[in-house]
């Protein structure tokens, strides 16, 4: 275990200082759970967890600046020096009636007391920084060596007490590159009914936690063997097994996995990637005539089934359009054949905003397909080269970027406020786009007066422009 031991200057002074602190007003203080753990994998540590036997009104008392945020469980948060840090009174709990959060929590005086309720043994082990002394009595550090998580005592009480902790186990799994023990891995099928207590809100918080993971694929296949996946997402389950036409060597969940790892790191643009072909196994079908199968619009009926789990899951409506956006566009069928009027209209469709995260997911999902795809790569690269020779030009590819608004429109061609602006503007931006060299105040007004004559001649016209 030599090789877990923690250097002199390891933790950060601040944190030393709030722990001598507490220690000269006659307390105990030790950091404890996943920064410990991290500093012992030699992992950066961002957040601090400080334990103590003080109860929080001792706290209080300690330092000037303290915030009650948690009191009824022990805990505060210690400002000091501009940082916060969180410091909670050792504690025990009572039963989970709920499986969800204890009915009852009580102050104890031991660390060892303290380490009994946590989950896992690796995030079971406390660091006095002053005595530099360990306290490991769940053999977390052998677990550490092994590179397993292992629950604390009986996997069944852990997992029967918060329903999140099987969720957090698969998270562990991917975010730590661990084993889960077998006995642990084994109590899992038995609490996923707890697990279905649990509200969306913190499952999202841990899905998007398991998204900054190295390969979060780790996690899903723990998810998917250990029923968990079933009770969040069982539509992602019907991938197994869906055999694919012949261009990819894996079925749609081996190639949904595949493009999770190759994505990222942005955890937004992970969520698109592990739900891009959510809608193949609805559309899937086999041709008489290519003896292969179809997907047809898995596009658009993958967009709606992530667009209804999103909003399910509590996704902001900025994350849940961004991602349905992603899928909804993820086929980028480019060729050099294209123009660069197409590829104008390409920019359009998508939005400037969003290309760059699709051509992501694009080459993604051409690494997930398990085969040679040099080529496809290649073809990516030349479009996001002719991309970037357009918006470096600053071609006109929305409306705001027309040398004329609707304001304008208005007065010179004497209209009223209406969709048939809106309607009118797009009829010039399609203009625009097909040849940048219009994009004229003045000829723009002049095209915007000859859309108009036509219509009058042809209502019809109006109403199909």
């Amino acid at each position: 275990m030599a090789r877990f031991e923690i250097a002199p200057d390891a933790v950060p002074e601040p944190v030393l200082e709030v722990c001598e602190r507490i220690s000269r007003a006659g307390h105990g203080a030790w950091a404890v759970g996943g920064c410990v753990r991290d500093l012992l994998l030699g992992r950066g540590v961002s957040d601090w967890d400080v334990a103590t036997s003080a109860r929080p009104e001792e706290v209080a008392k300690i330092f000037r600046r303290v915030i009650p945020t948690g009191v009824d469980h022990g805990t505060v948060t210690v400002l000091w020096k501009g940082e916060p840090y969180e410091v909670t009174t050792l504690r025990g709990e009572g039963a989970y009636s709920d499986g969800r959060r204890p009915d009852e929590v009580f102050f104890v005086h031991e660390i060892e007391e303290d380490l009994a309720r946590r989950d896992f043994t690796v995030n079971a082990i406390a660091y006095d920084p002053l005595l530099r002394r360990l306290f490991d009595p769940h053999r977390g550090l052998e677990d550490l060596e092994r590179g397993q998580i292992r629950a604390v005592g009986l996997a069944e009480e852990r997992f029967a007490e918060d329903g999140l902790r099987i969720l957090r186990a698969a998270r562990f799994v991917a975010t730590l590159e661990f084993e889960l023990e077998a006995e642990t891995e084994a109590a899992i099928p038995g609490a996923v009914q707890t697990f279905r207590k649990v509200s969306r809100e913190r499952v999202q918080h841990e899905w998007m936690k398991t998204m900054r993971a190295r390969a979060p694929s780790r996690a899903f296949d723990v998810m998917r063997r250990t029923g968990i996946l079933k009770a969040i997402l069982p539509e992602l389950l019907e991938q197994v097994g869906c055999e694919q036409n012949r261009w990819h060597a894996y079925d749609v969940w081996q190639h949904t996995m595949a493009t999770l790892d190759a994505s990222g790191p942005d955890p937004i643009e992970r969520m698109a990637a592990l739900l891009h072909d959510l809608g193949k196994p609805m559309t899937r079908e086999f041709s008489e005539k290519t003896q292969d199968h179809t997907f047809y619009g898995h596009e658009r009926v993958g967009a709606d089934l992530a667009d209804r789990w999103l909003r399910d899951f509590r996704f902001s409506n900025e994350e849940r359009r961004h991602i349905v956006h992603l899928i909804r566009q993820h086929l980028v069928c480019y060729s050099s054949e294209w123009t660069d009027a197409g590829v104008r209209r390409f920019l359009t469709r998508v939005g400037v905003d969003s290309v760059g995260p699709l051509l992501r997911l694009a080459r993604a999902d051409a690494l997930g397909k398990g085969r040679p795809v040099e080529e496809e790569l290649a073809r990516l690269c030349e479009l996001e080269g002719r991309i970037e020779a357009i918006l470096a030009a600053g071609q006109a590819l929305s409306a705001k970027d027309l040398a004329i608004g609707g304001r304008e429109l208005m007065q010179h061609l004497g209209l009223e406020p209406g969709p048939a602006i809106g309607r009118l503007i797009a009829s010039l931006l399609d203009r625009v786009v097909e040849e940048p060299s219009l994009n004229d105040r003045d000829r723009l007004l002049s095209i915007a007066a000859e859309l108009l004559a036509a219509q009058a001649a042809d209502p019809a016209l109006g109403a199909r422009s």
